[in-house]
Parts: C-alpha cells; sequence; structure tokens
C-alpha cells in the first residue's frame, strides 16, 4: 500500500490557517511525541524554534508509554504540538483535549499522508511521510513567525535534499531485490519494505502482535514452517518490543541460517533521521547481499 504527496497542498493549508500570526515571545515552543519528528523539526526550525521530544529512548518500548504529569504539562504549553497519529501515540490527543489553547497548533502526521487508524501506523518508514511533514511544518512556523521565513525555507529545502540518499538507495535495494521474500514479527518495517518491493509474509502474525493479540498456531507453525523450510531471505524484528515468540523466532531463524535485522521505533541517540533510515537500508542490503550466516 502505497502512499503519495497527493493533496498535500490542500494538507498545509488546512494546517496553516489555525496558526496564529503574531510571533511569539523568544523562540517558539514545539513538543514532538517521538524523537524523530522532533530531530526533523529542529532541522527545519533552527535557532527560532526550541524543541522537546516525548519518545526518545531507544531501549523503551513506545507501547508501554505512560505519559506524566511533566509531559501533559509540556504539550499544554507548546507552541506547536506533533503527534504521529493513527492511533499510534493516542495519549497526545486526549492530553490536549483536557487543556484547549487556540493559540496551540497540533500537526497530525498520518493525516498529511491519509494514514488512517487501524492501518499500519509506523508511517515514518514510508518514504513519503517526512517531506509531507517538512512542507507542513515550514508553512506553520512561517505562519507564526513571518520574520524568519527565509531561514525556515532555506532549512526546508536543505532537508529534502538531504532525503535524496535514502530515496536513491531505496531505489537501488528495490532494483536489486524486488519480490523477495521476508517476514518480520511487527509490521514496523513495512512501509519501507513494501517500498523495496519485498514480499512480506506472516502479515496476519504481525497485525496479531501489533494489536496485542495472540498470533494463531496456524500462524506460529506458518511463520517457523518460512524460517526452517527457508522459504524467506531475511527476519525483521523490532529490537525495542521483542517478547518471548519474538525471542523464540528470531533464534529459529538464527538456526537455519537466515539473517536477522534489528529495527527501532525511536530514533536512536547521537544520529538524524536520515542517518538513522540510512543505515537500516544499509543493514538490510548486507543481509540480503551476503552469504547466510
Amino acid at each position: 500500500m502505497r502512499r503519495r504527496l497527493a493533496g498535500l497542498a490542500a494538507a498545509t493549508l488546512l494546517v496553516v490557517a489555525g496558526s496564529g500570526t503574531s510571533r511569539a515571545e523568544g523562540p517558539i515552543t514545539v513538543v514532538a511525541a517521538e524523537n524523530f519528528y522532533g530531530d526533523v523539526a529542529k532541522q527545519i526550525g533552527g535557532p527560532d524554534i526550541f524543541v522537546t521530544s516525548i519518545l526518545n529512548n531507544p531501549d523503551d518500548d513506545p507501547h508501554m508509554f505512560e505519559a506524566s504529569a511533566s509531559v501533559a504539562r509540556s504539550l499544554a504549553e507548546a507552541r506547536v504540538v506533533i503527534a504521529s497519529g493513527a492511533d499510534y501515540d493516542p495519549w497526545v490527543e486526549k492530553l490536549l483535549a483536557a487543556s484547549p489553547s487556540a493559540k496551540r497548533k497540533l500537526i497530525v502526521v498520518a493525516d498529511l499522508v491519509h494514514r488512517a487508524s487501524g492501518e499500519n501506523p509506523h508511517i515514518w518508514y514510508e518514504p513519503q511521510t517526512m517531506p509531507a511533514f517538512a512542507e507542513t511544518f515550514a508553512a506553520v512556523l512561517i505562519r507564526a513567525d513571518p520574520a524568519h521565513q527565509r531561514g525556515y525555507q532555506e532549512r526546508r529545502d536543505a532537508f529534502l535534499a538531504s532525503l535524496r540518499p535514502i530515496h536513491d538507495k531505496v531505489r537501488d535495494l528495490r532494483e536489486k531485490f524486488a519480490g523477495t521474500p521476508v517476514t518480520a514479527t511487527e509490521p514496523v518495517f513495512g512501509d519501507m519494505a513494501g517500498a523495496l518491493d519485498l514480499k512480506m509474509r506472516n502479515l496476519s502474525f504481525q497485525l496479531a502482535v501489533m494489536n496485542d493479540t495472540e498470533p494463531s498456531a496456524g500462524d506460529v507453525a506458518r511463520f517457523e514452517d518460512d524460517l526452517r523450510g527457508h522459504k524467506v531471505k531475511l527476519f525483521i524484528y523490532n529490537s525495542q518490543a521483542t517478547d518471548e515468540s519474538a525471542k523464540r523466532l528470531k533464534g529459529i531463524a538464527r538456526d537455519a541460517k537466515i539473517p536477522v535485522v534489528g529495527v527501532t521505533e525511536t530514533e536512536p541517540a547521537g544520529t538524524t533521521y536520515q542517518d538513522w533510515m540510512l543505515g537500516e537500508l544499509k543493514a538490510v542490503e548486507a543481509a540480503l547481499s551476503g552469504p547466510s550466516s
């Protein structure tokens, strides 16, 4: 299921329409639910904004997150709030509803790429998501702070240009590995796998895990058979939320000499969104290119 930027201009206008026209005192305060949006926000906003990211530890399971009073306070005081949406971070809108403000602007990224509740919410692995977010976020900043319009536009353009190596790598891997059968414990990498035109197996197993339900015995048996029977060329797992069943499948994959790649739902510390995505793409490339070991 591919998403494009159709309707981006309309979505941007809708977002901008709700923003104030006056410059806030000091840098614009921005709170991002996830640190990859916070990272991109910093790259575009530069010194004219102050960004706080709520989910920022790759060692924590985002699905286990419980908002604290300090998180609620940060959201309430923010000028701009960024949520991923599609039921990935429902706590954001719940907390904002408790402290309504006409001066605050909420950007729900899933709305920009037309991703609905019930669909795969890991939209930051969709190559078109960050360009859509960058365009909209820059428009919001320009509306709120027109005095720094040039800086926002220049940094937006620089960010969009910096995504080219990712898009080039996606194109190269698609040309090399399109149709290659792979599997995963969760659909975290699903949008990127789709962009690479990989043949993803065991989707019902992945959906059960994503929805926090027990996969059926049949789904488990098919997954294990894919690994033991070498019906897949790559095993992808969520290294932030590895339960006992996922660990067991990972062990079966290693015993069967199936290459294993771990992906995360949170941007690793000390890196950028661009480096994070490119690093995971290179890990997939190495796994599919090299001999099984």
